[in-house]
């Protein structure tokens, strides 16, 4: 089967939905979701988007904050770009029905950590379900826009361009979930927007979906990626047998939620001038340290300052899965563990999301615009996935208006695969990555933890090789294949960074480096093996 669309988007969060809507107005756009639409790591961001909306802040108080959570990584000109542009794309996600709380001036702006000001936007603590919502309701009105769900993208399309040497992206291959067959579809213009892939770590705040799907495909392809060493691990993950990945927002320590340790005691007001509203790098490394320290499996978020009726109206998505779980947070502390949250690195792209390969635009989690630097800044994600995607979208627009649709692409062919006869090779290299990725590459990371996680990876990649080309495709297979390239250039990208910065601290540099601030970057160069460079920042 084949399917000829202007435009095809890969992935249906923010990033992807937002663009899709700008998209309709020249062409047919096609979207790709995993699963169900709904089904992203947008319908699970609890806290907010970052923006300057009071007349007390300012869009240097937004940079400045930015700029000192990312350690001096990140791209000063872009976090004054996408900051700038804030309100614009505030009023357009308005405009597509998104309802954020209001107070009686305005919003109901809140703080989270790193931020000096109130200024983030919020529906109750179900921001992304919100955001969500309104997007998919907004889509759903576009006879331009097809989404098809159960549809996941397998390799990108790379076609020659007449008369010259370049190769660019005609569109992807792609899985049908339940039926298992393989369809081509080509487009003039190609966004990736697949999100993080907290999946390759064995305890994520992420949905099921977040497999580093776009950054795998890209690499693939022929894009630079970079920085991936710097993944965010949320410091508030909810504690609980039961309790399934299920996020604890920052927004409670914004309200005045206080961490200490199972004996009561707080530990946060030595660590940081923010005491418990510090980064999350900061945090996340103290809890680390403290249950370390203790030997406890958890610390606690105690909330109990708060009435009742405030902590059910403020966070009822949250208040009312820990009653579930029998934990009133009105009137006990919550146990909490941080884990896997953010992929700061990605596909290195412009702030309008273009990369390396013609005809491949990426936005979200999964690009690496120079906006989170080394640790990205709380509820700048939604900011930044609002932005880039709709300059992405344009410069989309304009492209296509050149391009013509490939004449013919090559359809996918399963060679003498055959169907599996079983699983458990699929089941135990996926368990044995994301415990590799865990237990070596994790908050705390050494030259010799990434040295064996490196020659493990490697051999797995082998494995799964083997099995790819040997077996038809199923979406386990294929999300293996993914997260065992991710883990890689993970890896890779940390073996790279001579220092500790941001979220990448190494037992071994401890401190900071005194010379030129760098990116770490890695292009493919055969099945297993990736060009590892480092390259300056421009600061200016």
């Amino acid at each position: 089967m084949a399917i000829e669309t202007d435009f095809l988007i890969i992935g249906s969060g923010l990033a992807g939905l937002n663009a899709a809507l700008r998209l309709a107005r020249e062409g047919r756009v096609v979207v790709l979701s995993k699963k169900h639409a709904g089904e992203s790591n947008t319908a699970y961001a609890q806290g907010g988007l970052a923006s300057v909306m009071a007349e007390e802040d300012s869009f240097e108080s937004h940079a400045r904050d930015t700029l000192e959570a990312g350690a001096d990584l990140c791209r000063p000109s872009v976090v004054n770009t996408i900051v700038a542009e804030g309100p614009n794309a505030v009023e357009r996600l308005i405009s597509h029905g998104v309802n954020f709380d209001s107070g009686s001036h305005g919003f109901d702006l809140t703080r989270e950590g790193g931020h000096r000001n109130r200024r983030i936007l919020h529906a109750q603590d179900i921001t992304g379900r919100e955001i969500d919502r309104a997007l998919r309701q907004a889509v759903s009105q576009h006879d331009q826009i097809t989404v098809l769900a159960d549809h996941m993208a397998i390799d990108l399309i790379s076609q020659r361009m007449a008369d010259a040497p370049k190769r660019r992206c005609a569109g992807a291959y792609v899985l049908h979930s339940r039926s298992q067959e393989v369809m081509t579809i080509t487009a003039k213009a190609t966004l990736l927007a697949t999100g993080g892939a907290g999946k390759v770590y064995l305890y994520t705040s992420n949905p099921d979906v977040s497999t580093g799907d776009g950054v795998a495909m890209a690499y693939r392809a022929g894009a630079t990626i970079a920085n991936m060493e710097f993944f965010q691990f949320h410091p508030t993950c909810l504690y609980h047998p039961h309790a399934k990945s299920f996020l604890i927002s920052e927004a409670l320590r914004g309200e005045g939620g206080i961490l200490r340790r199972q004996d009561g005691d707080p530990f946060m007001q030595g660590v940081h001038p923010m005491a418990d509203l510090a980064p999350r790098d900061i945090v996340a490394r103290a809890i680390d340290r403290e249950m370390k320290r203790t030997g406890d499996d958890h610390v606690c978020l105690d909330m109990t300052a708060h009435s009742p009726a405030f902590i059910a109206n403020r966070f009822p998505n949250i208040h009312s899965a820990c009653l579930a779980l029998g934990i009133d947070m009105a009137r006990a502390a919550i146990p909490v563990v941080p884990a896997a949250h953010y992929m700061c690195g990605g596909v290195r792209s412009t702030v309008r999301g273009q990369t390396a390969v013609e005809g491949l635009w990426v936005a979200g989690e999964s690009g690496c615009t120079g906006l989170h630097g080394a640790n990205r800044l709380a509820s700048n994600s939604l900011l930044e996935a609002a932005v880039v995607s709709e300059w992405a979208a344009e410069d989309m627009s304009g492209y296509a208006e050149e391009m013509k649709l490939p004449k013919s692409v090559r359809e996918w062919d399963s060679g003498k695969a055959i169907t599996p006869d079983e699983q458990v090779v699929v089941s135990h290299n996926w368990d044995e990555l994301r415990r590799t990725m865990w237990n070596y590459v994790g908050i705390v990371r050494s030259d010799k933890r990434l040295e064996r996680a490196y020659k493990r990876i490697q051999m797995l990649q082998e494995e799964i090789h083997d099995y790819y080309w040997s077996f038809r495709l199923t979406p386990d297979l294929v999300e293996l294949r993914n997260l065992a390239t991710v883990g890689q250039l993970i890896i890779g990208c940390a073996q790279q960074r001579r220092e500790s910065r941001g979220l990448h601290y190494n037992i071994d540099t401890p401190t900071r480096g005194s010379e030129s601030v760098y990116e770490t970057t890695a292009k493919r160069v055969s099945q297993n093996e990736a060009l590892w460079s480092t390259e300056p920042v421009d600061l200016t």
